[in-house]
């Protein structure tokens, strides 16, 4: 497992990258993590450096290796640990105690941890790839007392003699041999988890209580998650995509990815831009964990903080918004909500952007954007010049990354459409910057770090309830048909899932999600169901059925009412106000506490005072859907079911369903009154549980596509022909019309091409190793310098196309046509 933190760009990192690479290759076959620059940044005098490189491995501990591009003429002299140099970037160094103190600053973390304090191997070396064994003791240095272990250029050069110079270098602390739940610890601690962990308190139910339950599940210790972790710590050369299922721990990772570039770079401007106004005290308190946490405690993070700015998409006179902050930097009068046409939340403020971007020009401001909700700013309407108009605004604040390649930007965003709440429109970089950037998020950067990341674990929702939640967002059971889903088996795979059977219209298929995809350790913890259903004759009965519930929750459950218990509302504006008003004043009346989101106090129906604030201590929270995305409660109650059963085909109405469902990290009951068709459909869903043989029927509304192939589909059948660098590695994709497709430098290795229409394709250096080919038409297809190893060409019509400087080796078929 090896994590590479940024990019290889300074010309003293090229010795790091010859021996991150001979490292890699040494250390393939072990049970190891290693990271390039893992992101620690402890205070020595005015500088903050990262290790180098890290080998964590299950025998050998921790080890630390400092990198030094020296050439032995530029070493002048060493006495103890101090080094001088001439001709180098600085006059002297101590690489030694450098990476000791790294080591150390890392030992801290772990010595908080009885079963880790002191157990653990720790070593340092220096690695010198421009110097040889024989260079280094022709100047006598091997003979000094200070004389660290080192890794030389002739080293390098064998891997075993890597691993044996790392393996017998002489040990900071001897340690003793790491167990199973050791490494799970070093693992856990290295990603952050520690931060995470929430608090217990006193329980006051009894053993089989829910609240006995938490106390379980927050002392469990979570598996590690290498993509979370490559996500978390990566800083990527220019735009990144990141789309992840609901609970998959996106907020969280964008705000540690926020912390590290502030902390790696504190001369960058960055900022990060969210929608739902209630989770500002959420990402202001993750952000200042991570700095604290990557600096040892020796920095913290405050709202005045220049360099790194959290906004609201929009924000207020009182407090600063994206929007609002350029309305500011360009001298131009800020909107407000009344002066929209729509006066709803995403096309509102699409609409003030888009005057926005017609009214000035907008200055380069910001090195980095990061934007969360990504679903959320895209809007219907307002397209400024074919592109959506907060993204645009973004991109326009942002500086070139490269002074070469203008149009790359460091803008990344999160989104999951199944959260979109007001509008069915998909972040793809298409419809976001218009076909000209429409491959900006395509394939990988040079140093492996991927342009698309796709998050398919969910942490927060328990098995059965997000199974049961995309069940009902999508109608896997609705009666009429799917009304949005999934065609293609690597798509279902991204979001967690496995599909036997084919995706053919009127073929059976079998749905299921591993446990693995869903690790909240309720299901191994409960054995009473997780999720519930109840209908009612009237409202009333409804409601005092939810006050006896939470009632049950508070007295024998022990149950806190504040982030432990959430009732959600259901529907549109009006009929959710009038149902949020309706429970709060029952609640009230029969004794418990209730918060409404954005009041001053518990109690108090006004919701005027402050718009951030989702919780009150010792009260329920009440909300409308609209306010609860992104918060989470271990108890949730979705009440007005019935709202959006009238409309039982309506997808935002859908989606509504499931945003609140996915809001459960423990239990959920469901109530509406009424008898309708979507109770039918979520009764049935309940009963399959977690495994699902349905007939399958394409999408009737929207096909939802994760995967960069699926995308390339569409976008090609829209009339886009550019997909130059695209990563289309492993994808099946037989018996397609892809004429004139421009697939220069793209990366088709082990892709299944079957029977495709390639005519006039451009496949100019493109990677075609292992690809089948199997009877592709290539008819004046431009193949100059693709690599065709292993390529299977059998039966492939190549007709006049350009096979100059290919690269043929073990390729079958290529003289039968060629």
């Amino acid at each position: 497992m090896f994590i590479t933190t940024g990019a290889f760009n300074d010309r003293g990192q090229r010795g790091e990258k010859i021996v991150w690479e001979k490292i890699k290759q040494a250390f393939y076959q072990r049970k190891c993590l290693i990271y390039w620059r893992y992101p620690i940044f402890p205070l020595r005098g005015k500088i903050r450096k990262e290790a180098d490189i890290l080998i964590v491995d299950s025998e050998l501990g921790l080890v630390v290796i400092e990198v030094k591009s020296l050439l032995i003429d530029q070493i002048v002299s060493i006495q103890g640990h101090c080094w001088t140099y001439q001709n180098f970037y600085t006059g002297e160094g101590k690489p030694y105690q450098q990476a000791e103190n790294q080591l150390f600053s890392l030992l801290e973390y772990f010595n908080q941890e009885p079963s880790l304090s002191n157990k653990i191997p720790a070593k340092v070396l220096i690695a010198l790839p421009f110097i040889t064994t024989k260079q280094w003791q022709t100047k006598g240095f091997h003979k000094l007392i200070s004389n660290p272990p080192i890794l030389f250029e002739d080293h390098l050069l064998s891997l075993e003699t890597t691993r044996k110079i790392i393996q017998q270098a002489p040990g900071i602390i001897v340690g003793q041999k790491i167990n199973n739940y050791q490494w799970n610890l070093i693992l856990n601690t290295l990603s952050g988890t520690p931060i995470l962990c929430k608090k217990n308190h006193k329980v006051l139910g009894g053993n089989n209580s829910k609240g006995k339950m938490i106390q379980k599940i927050r002392n469990h210790i979570h598996e590690f998650d290498l993509e979370q972790e490559k996500i978390a710590k990566q800083i990527p050369k220019g735009f990144q995509r990141i789309r992840g299922v609901s609970g998959s721990g996106k907020t969280v990772l964008l705000c540690q990815k926020a912390a590290i570039m502030h902390l790696k770079n504190p001369d960058w401007k960055i900022a990060f831009v969210f929608f739902s106004r209630s989770l500002y005290g959420e990402i202001i308190q993750q952000i200042d964990q991570w700095v604290r946490y990557f600096s040892h405690q020796q920095q913290t993070y405050n709202i005045n903080n220049q360099q790194l700015q959290v906004f609201h998409g929009w924000g207020s006179r009182e407090q600063l918004g994206f929007y609002r902050f350029l309305c500011q930097v360009t001298g131009v009068v800020p909107l407000g909500v009344n002066q929209t046409t729509f006066q709803q939340p995403s096309e509102a403020l699409g609409e003030v952007c888009f005057s926005l971007l017609n009214q000035t020009a907008i200055p380069h401001i910001f090195d980095a954007i990061l934007i969360d909700e990504g679903q959320d700013f895209m809007v219907k309407n307002w397209h400024y010049q074919g592109k959506q108009p907060f993204y645009w605004l973004a991109y326009q604040a942002l500086r070139p990354v490269d002074a070469v390649d203008i149009k790359q930007r460091r803008l990344i965003w999160a989104y999951d459409e199944l959260q979109s709440l007001d509008n069915l429109e998909v972040p793809h970089p298409s419809e976001i910057f218009g076909k000209e950037l429409g491959n900006i998020v395509t394939g990988k950067y040079e140093n492996g770090i991927n342009k698309t990341e796709i998050m398919s674990r969910c942490y927060r929702t328990p098995h059965l309830i997000i199974i049961a939640a995309h069940a009902m967002g999508m109608g896997w059971l609705r009666t009429q048909g799917i009304l949005t889903g999934i065609s293609d088996k690597k798509d279902w795979q991204s979001l967690g899932y496995e599909v036997e059977g084919e995706l053919k219209d009127g073929d059976k298929i079998t749905i299921t999600r591993p446990l693995e995809n869903s690790p909240n350790p309720l299901h191994d913890n409960c054995q009473d169901s997780s999720i519930k259903f109840n209908k009612y004759l009237s409202r009333q009965q409804e409601i005092s059925a939810l006050y006896k519930q939470i009632y049950n929750d508070l007295r024998q459950d022990g149950l806190r009412p504040s982030k432990e218990i959430l009732v959600l509302i259901l529907g549109d504006y009006f009929d959710s106000f009038r149902l949020q008003q309706t429970i709060a004043s029952f609640l009230m009346r029969q004794g418990i506490d209730i918060y409404i989101p954005g009041s001053k106090r518990c109690n108090d129906l006004s919701q005027e005072g402050f718009k951030n604030q989702f919780w009150y201590e010792g009260a329920v929270t009440i909300s409308r859907i609209h306010r609860a995305k992104g918060q989470e409660a271990d108890m949730v109650y979705i009440v007005g079911l019935d709202h959006i059963s009238k409309a039982e085909d309506n997808l935002l109405f859908r989606n509504q369903l499931f945003v609140a469902m996915t809001r459960s990290q423990g239990w959920l009951t469901m109530s509406g009154i009424g008898n309708y068709s979507l109770y039918q459909e979520l009764e049935n869903v309940l009963k399959q549980k977690d495994k699902f043989t349905i007939t399958y029927r394409s999408p009737e509304q929207r096909e939802i596509m994760v995967t960069e192939a699926a995308e390339l589909l569409q976008r090609y059948r829209l009339g886009e022909r550019n997909f130059q660098q695209a990563e289309l590695s492993n994808m099946n994709l037989p018996h397609l019309n892809l004429e004139n497709i421009n697939l220069i430098g793209a990366n088709l290795s082990g892709t299944n091409l079957q029977y495709s229409n390639l005519n006039r394709a451009k496949l100019i250096a493109a990677n075609l190793e292992n690809a089948n080919l199997t009877g592709v038409s290539l008819v004046k297809a431009k193949l100059s310098g693709a690599n065709l190893t292993n390529a299977n060409l059998t039966n492939a019509d190549l007709t006049n196309a350009d096979l100059r400087d290919v690269i043929l080796s073990n390729t079958q078929g290529i003289m039968n046509d060629s």
